[in-house]
């Protein structure tokens, strides 16, 4: 087992994205917009950028940047961008999206992190985020979203057992959620969502390390708190948002 400096595991080294999503879902979705050979690609809240790492993998002509505000993620972005011959093509950046002028590109990333694109201060608003990728991508070019809806209205039980303070508004329809991108100026060119067993695969590779770890060293004094941290992860997940918040992976084409 690796053990970081902290004697903690890696943070989320399991994952391989950071979100419910295949390999394979990816592949098709890279497929899709690198067919399009778009010369520029901008990955908004990347984290440690695999998605963005594979479409200049596969669209040898473009140039990419990722911003994040996570240093740490950034830094993993970078080495695996070195580690596959793409440090000359790829940069990332430790900065806030609100309001960012990085824009207009050819394509567009935005996975699970259309957050980014509000106003911190106010709740969570998918219009004015659609309305912000449309602004940073050109006419024909592509928004590849990651976005939570709801695939059904939670009960209040499934409600309380979520994350603090959530409600039925956090989260709109997958149909609502398609007509704001039209509003915003983005036709829906490819349309779906991440499976059950994507789901787990994420939720579990989410918690895998720490669990082994937990397991490995119950006495440790970090323990108690990064049990804590774990149980209540796990718990939103198994008795809350399971089979309830959905992810929808849309492919967007911005209106000329």
């Amino acid at each position: 087992m690796v053990i970081s400096e902290s004697g903690l595991p890696p943070r989320l080294g399991s994952l391989t994205f950071h979100g419910p999503l295949s390999a394979a879902r990816a592949t098709r979705m890279i497929g899709r917009l690198a067919a399009e050979a778009p010369a520029d690609v901008l990955d908004i809240g990347c984290g440690w950028g695999e998605m963005l790492l594979r479409v200049l993998d596969g669209a040898p002509g473009a140039q990419g940047i990722g911003i994040d505000i996570n240093a740490e993620d950034l830094a993993r972005g970078r080495a695996l961008a070195e580690e596959r011959g793409l440090a000359d093509r790829v940069r990332f950046v430790e900065e806030s999206a609100l309001g960012t002028d990085r824009g207009p590109v050819d394509a567009v990333l935005c996975l699970g992190s259309s957050q980014a694109l509000c106003d911190p201060g106010q709740p969570h608003d998918p219009a004015a985020a659609l309305r912000e990728l449309r602004r940073l991508v050109r006419p024909g070019g592509r928004v590849v979203l990651g976005e939570g809806f709801w695939e059904r209205t939670p009960t209040d039980e499934e409600l309380a057992g979520m994350w603090p303070g959530a409600h039925r508004g956090d989260h709109l329809s997958l149909g609502a959620l398609v007509d704001l991108a039209i509003e915003a100026g983005l036709r829906p060119a490819w349309i779906e969502t991440a499976s059950a067993e994507e789901w787990e695969d994420f939720e579990s590779a989410y918690r895998y390390d720490t669990e082994v770890w937990l397991a490995a060293y119950p006495d440790h004094p970090l323990a108690a708190e990064t049990r804590e941290r774990a149980d209540r992860q796990r718990s939103a997940w198994l008795n809350g948002y399971r089979r309830v918040l959905g992810l929808a992976y849309l492919t967007l084409v911005a209106v000329a």
